[in-house]
This record gives structure tokens, sequence and C-alpha cells, in this order.
């Protein structure tokens, strides 16, 4: 249920519950059975979003190899959830007074992984990791976007958003 309804609001963010309801195949009286109201449903996905965000991140062993090698392995363990993630970077902006605390747990991982690379002279300096973290986030709502919209392959997912991501973190060596 919760699966069908995310790919309908990563699609139609402002689909009403009627529409989640016809694309969960229920009624709205079980829909609403199961979730209370819109914002009820939103957070079921995002516990779930969390959760499956927090296997990936577990999946990609961001400690193993290089810094690059585990950005590749992380962008192609999310790739599988996009649309839920995509859907919920843009929703928890709606939440902003009342951030599930999931988030700020995988928030610190990645913004420590991204300081791994800094300190290991892969990924620059210059360049916060809590920014790194907020440009993966958006640059994963931005391809998920994308793909919806058909501007981009779908195979392709996975290739453009470590490509983008490396271009702009990867500390370039001056000769």
């Amino acid at each position: 249920m919760l699966r069908a309804a995310a790919a309908l609001l990563a699609r139609n963010p402002g689909a009403t519950m009627d529409e989640v309801a016809r694309a969960v195949g229920v009624g709205r009286a079980t829909l609403h059975r199961h979730f209370a109201g819109r914002d009820a449903l939103v957070r079921a996905l995002e516990e779930q979003g969390i959760a499956e965000f927090g296997a990936a991140m577990d999946a990609a062993r961001l400690d193993e190899g290089s810094s690059e090698e585990a950005l590749r392995r992380l962008v192609a363990a999310l790739e599988p959830g996009a649309q839920l993630y995509g859907f919920l970077v843009n929703e928890a902006q709606l939440f902003q007074e009342d951030v599930n605390e999931g988030w700020d747990r995988l928030d610190a991982r990645i913004a420590a992984f991204f300081r791994r690379g800094q300190e290991r002279g892969e990924f620059r300096i210059d360049l916060p990791a809590a920014w790194l973290t907020e440009a993966l986030y958006g640059l994963l709502g931005a391809a998920v976007f994308a793909v919806q919209q058909g501007r981009v392959a779908a195979n392709d997912f996975t290739y453009l958003m470590a490509e983008l991501m490396l271009g702009g973190a990867r500390r370039s060596v001056t000769r």
C-alpha cells in the first residue's frame, strides 16, 4: 500500500486522499482506517523512507574502498527507492518544525562520509560536508523529477547522479 502511494505522490505531490486510495486499489474508507489523513500517510512514508535509506547506506558499505567508489555504490543502492526519497526530500520542507530524528541520523551518517572523503583528500575541502549532504538530497530529487518527466532515461539515473555529484565534490589535483 505504501509503495503504491509513494509512486503516486512522487509523480503528483498534491494528490488527494481519494486519488491515493484509487492508486492503491482500496476505497477511501479503507485508506482512512490505515492512515487518518494525509499527514499520517506522509509520516508512514517518511518512516519507510528513513528505514530504506538507512538500509541503502548500509548496503553501500560507505567505509570500504575509495570515497568515489562508495558514492557510486550509494547512488546505485538508493535508485530502487528514489521516487520515495525524492518525494520525501520535497515534502520535508513542509515539516521544517517537526523533523524526524531519523533524518538527523541519516544526515549525520552522510555528512560523516563526506568528511572522511575530505580528510582522505578525495573530496573538496572548500565545500562543507553539510552542503555536500544537502546537494546529494537535492540532486536526488531533481533526478527523480527528470526521469518522471521523461527528460532523462531511467536507466541513466545512477550514472547521471554519480557523475554530477562527483564532478562537484571530487577534489581536483592541481599541477
